[in-house]
């Protein structure tokens, strides 16, 4: 967890006027070494208040105040810039530059041959993650004779040529999807929530129950394939969480059965709300049949909530032995695996809902981030 001497930093500027007025933000060590950082990633974690972070449902402002502070303990003065900013020119000479998406290449030839250049990839290869997502509304169009717009497309982006070292977060998924050069370093994501042991679900009576939870993309997601699996599963309860429905062409492609009975749209939802509590407490597992991730946060959410996964390889997440890995991601084969699970004995199920709990609490939580993350820095800046 970031300490809380971060919170006692001077919050006197807006996200806006940090861009506007400062173009980055410097945050000093408590020993000066003379030795500085530039991190390409977000500044608003630094200019508001901790409850306002505490709500915020994203990973990456506590990632970005873990890389910052594990630089400041080792003595460097940091430099914040969001990972948007192109205006931004170093002015000073920098040790280390960390960078999330394509800042590195544009700064990369202004900042010498000795300054250490790190490419910290959040996410699977742009072309990767393109054509997967291409390739599942090609697939929905051939399946229904309907065209969901694409969501989830990245803009081309090189910095994997200009990076001395590099980390992807989640599995070796995301690092083998990157052709020439893969990342060498894989860092697990951490999770904004934790839950109480699951072992005490009555899993008799939530063995047909599950839950998807995602952000933008329904198509890219796997919405789609879930919601014609449940179609054909009268007898089981999907509930959806995420601001997916909401997409009017894949709202209206799936009216039919987002009205059907078995199947519940909450929306987006707050994970460290009283309601996903309940939502959990009713659902033995967690379908996420995505295409492309780094390390998807709504199945580390699962796993600490007890939920026994039902995901693809692209989730970013290792799930042997207490979940299931779709070997594709099919209709029939979502269909097979969700009947599959409800037919455990409770007593399979809850021994997997625990593992899946236990996996999470010791590989994805601020601490495992922040111990993995500083080992790497440890390494490279050596």
């Amino acid at each position: 967890m970031v300490s809380q001497s971060f919170f006692s930093l001077p919050r006197v500027y807006t996200r806006k006027l940090a861009r506007r007025l400062l173009g980055h933000i410097t945050l000093s060590p408590a020993t000066k070494t003379g030795k500085r950082a530039l991190l390409s990633y977000v500044t608003h974690p630094f200019c508001i208040p901790k409850q306002e972070l505490d709500r915020s449902p994203h990973t990456n402002p506590w990632e970005c105040l873990t890389i910052a502070e594990l630089l400041l303990e080792r003595g460097y003065t940091v430099d914040v810039i969001e990972w948007t900013n192109t205006a931004f020119l170093p002015k000073k000479k920098y040790d280390v530059v960390i960078d999330v998406h394509n800042n590195l290449e544009r700064l990369a030839p202004l900042l010498g041959r000795e300054c250490i250049k790190i490419f910290y990839a959040t996410g699977a290869h742009w072309a990767y993650q393109n054509q997967a997502e291409r390739a599942r509304i090609e697939a929905l169009t051939k399946r229904r004779r309907v065209t969901i717009q694409p969501r989830r497309q990245l803009a081309p982006e090189n910095p994997m040529q200009y990076a001395d070292h590099a980390t992807a977060l989640g599995s070796s998924f995301s690092a083998d999807t990157y052709p020439d050069r893969k990342p060498e370093t894989l860092i697990p994501l951490l999770s904004i929530v934790e839950f109480p042991s699951p072992a005490r679900k009555d899993f008799s009576v939530v063995n047909k129950n599950f839950v998807f939870i995602g952000g933008g993309g329904a198509i890219h997601k796997g919405l789609d394939l879930v919601l014609e699996a449940f179609a054909e599963l009268p007898d089981y309860h999907l509930t959806i969480c995420g601001p997916m429905t909401a997409e009017k062409d894949f709202a209206q492609a799936y009216e039919k059965e987002l009205s059907l009975p078995n199947i519940t749209s909450v929306g987006r939802i707050d994970v460290r709300g009283a309601s996903f509590k309940e939502i959990i407490d009713r659902n033995v597992g967690l379908i996420y049949p995505t295409c492309s991730e780094g390390q998807a946060g709504s199945v580390i959410t699962g796993l600490h909530a007890g939920l026994v996964p039902i995901v693809t390889r692209q989730s970013g997440v290792d799930v042997a032995p207490f979940g299931i890995e779709l070997t594709e991601a099919t209709v029939e084969t979502i269909t097979r695996e969700v009947t599959k699970v409800s037919r455990m004995t409770p007593e399979e199920l809850q021994k997997r809902s625990v593992a899946a709990w236990e996996y999470a609490r010791t590989h994805h939580t601020h601490q495992a981030f922040r111990t993995a993350y500083a080992s790497f820095l440890d390494r490279v800046l050596r």
